[in-house]
């Protein structure tokens, strides 16, 4: 099992990124609360991962925190839960975020992230209230720098990144219309794309 990745950042275009480990290039999907702080292609990173292995697939996934790899896994363990919601989650709310909206038993909250729905909403509520305060306490994260914008059309780069994380093409259009502003990059549109979707 892989469980820790360090090597070069050669490539991003979320929700996949490739990381050179001794001339070997692994890819892998992350959630947009990782690509916010990634640093630059050709710096060093080192990712928590998740290997998953299905019939027909080889999945790696990758986060710069182990909170978010712990939260991964765990709303996995919800019916209805896989790991394209489970990445949605991630990028649409943080850590501590979603602790409060489960504890909070906020199901309204968790329908506005993509893909799930009440029924979801509710059973993530009754499955995962009495494990959500212990989610990100006292883990270890990895040091990173921050990242600069590398994408040379943002707008698309985000459209694409929202509809691989669930969302429609004229809901990801309407949700990056509303929030762009001259010089965001793609990082920046998907961000307040996301927190504008969760406070609607």
């Amino acid at each position: 099992m892989i469980g820790r990745l360090r090597g070069i950042l050669i490539h991003k275009a979320p929700p996949q990124l490739v990381v050179d480990v001794h001339g070997v290039g692994y890819e892998l999907d992350a959630p947009m609360s990782t690509f916010y702080d990634l640093p630059e292609l050709g710096r060093e990173v080192s990712l928590f991962t998740h290997y998953a292995q299905k019939e027909d697939a080889v999945n790696l996934y990758g986060f710069l925190k182990e909170s978010e790899r712990r939260l991964f896994r765990e709303v996995q363990k919800v019916t209805g839960i896989g790991a394209k919601i489970a990445l949605a989650i991630l990028s649409g709310v943080s850590v501590d975020d979603f602790s409060r909206l489960v504890q909070g038993g906020d199901v309204t909250a968790l329908c506005r992230i993509p893909g799930i729905g009440k029924k979801t909403a509710e059973r993530m509520v009754v499955e995962l209230r009495d494990r959500a305060s212990a989610l990100g306490a006292g883990l270890p994260n990895a040091t990173l720098s921050l990242s600069g914008a590398v994408a040379t059309d943002p707008v698309s780069e985000a459209l694409v990144a929202l509809q691989q994380l669930g969302y429609k093409p004229v809901e990801a259009q309407r949700m990056v219309e509303k929030v762009k502003a001259e010089g965001d990059s793609a990082e920046q549109l998907i961000r307040k794309s996301l927190q504008s979707a969760l406070r609607q």
